[in-house]
């Protein structure tokens, strides 16, 4: 099982009160940090306004601040957790990927989902839709973006009708990874996302589910895969982990990630808050993960 963490930038209110640029700082450090330290990857999430109420408080970009920080690393992989399709239109969603596969060396991956923060959809003017809508619009995204990644020139119709562009009218630049870039899709619905994630991703990234219950869905997951005819095996299963699921060192969490290596996650993907304050926190952590026998560089 790999490590990928979350780096500091403001959603969940660590950077409250600081000065921008000073954060902004700090946000680098850490990535590097991370890179020196022997994660596998390192990931931003992609929202506009703090959790759990929105403030005036500092939020980076997520594609913008990827960009920087693949240029300032070396070694990790890069990632969005995740990010909300529908803010984007699919092809530009590629074609930025696609770019910054070539910014990285080679190191970047897609991570996506529906999308939830009600809050931000309608301040940032997306409306928001039922679920079910953004769940359709997930699979049709989905499907152009996969298809345009791999260079398929076909035209990819929407379930509603919506004309999906081709790669050769928007001129993607071909990425460094083959066959494509990495997809990783987020999410915990049985019945929509993870059929989606069996048809379309390289891996199925869960949000916050606690090792039994990661046990329990990877058969569902499994049977998700028959449907389409796809080796159970081809599709990495990660877990996203909160805070509050890593923020405590010793003996619990070293337990809770060998529980997670034990029932065959791939990867876990987890923010320590504490990174934007102080070093220890990340080196604390990479003690706790080599004792629950997790893999670093």
């Amino acid at each position: 099982m790999r490590f990928g963490v979350i780096v500091p930038q403001g959603w969940v209110g660590e950077y409250d009160g600081w000065d921008p640029l000073d954060a902004w700082r700090r946000t680098t450090e850490v990535a590097r940090q991370a890179d020196r330290l022997g994660f596998e990857s390192i990931w931003l999430f992609d929202h506009f306004h703090t959790v759990p109420r929105p403030t005036d408080e500092i939020t980076f970009e997520s594609f913008t601040s990827l960009s920087a920080l693949a240029a300032l690393t070396e070694r990790v992989r890069l990632g969005h957790i995740v990010i909300c399709t529908a803010f984007r239109n699919p092809a530009l969603t590629a074609k930025m990927i696609s770019t910054m596969d070539l910014i990285s060396g080679g190191r970047m991956e897609l991570g996506i989902g529906a999308g939830w923060k009600r809050d931000e959809w309608l301040a940032y003017g997306y409306g928001f839709p039922e679920t079910k809508e953004r769940l359709a619009r997930l699979g049709d995204d989905l499907g152009v973006i996969s298809a345009m990644l791999e260079g398929d020139k076909h035209h990819h119709a929407t379930h509603d009708g919506r004309y999906s562009q081709v790669r050769d009218a928007i001129n993607v630049p071909k990425p460094i990874q083959r066959p494509r870039v990495p997809i990783m899709v987020g999410g915990n619905g049985p019945n929509v996302t993870w059929r989606l994630a069996a048809r379309y991703a390289d891996e199925l990234n869960l949000d916050g589910m606690e090792p039994g219950d990661v046990v329990k869905a990877l058969p569902v997951i499994a049977a998700r895969c028959a449907v389409v005819d796809r080796d159970p095996t081809t599709l990495r299963v990660s877990v996203h982990l909160w805070n509050e699921m890593l923020a405590r060192g010793g003996r619990a969490r070293v337990d809770r990630l060998a529980a997670y290596r034990e029932a065959g996650v791939s990867r876990v993907i987890g923010l320590v808050r504490a990174s934007a304050e102080t070093d220890e926190a990340l080196e604390s952590l990479v003690e706790d993960a080599r004792a629950a026998g997790v893999e670093f560089a």
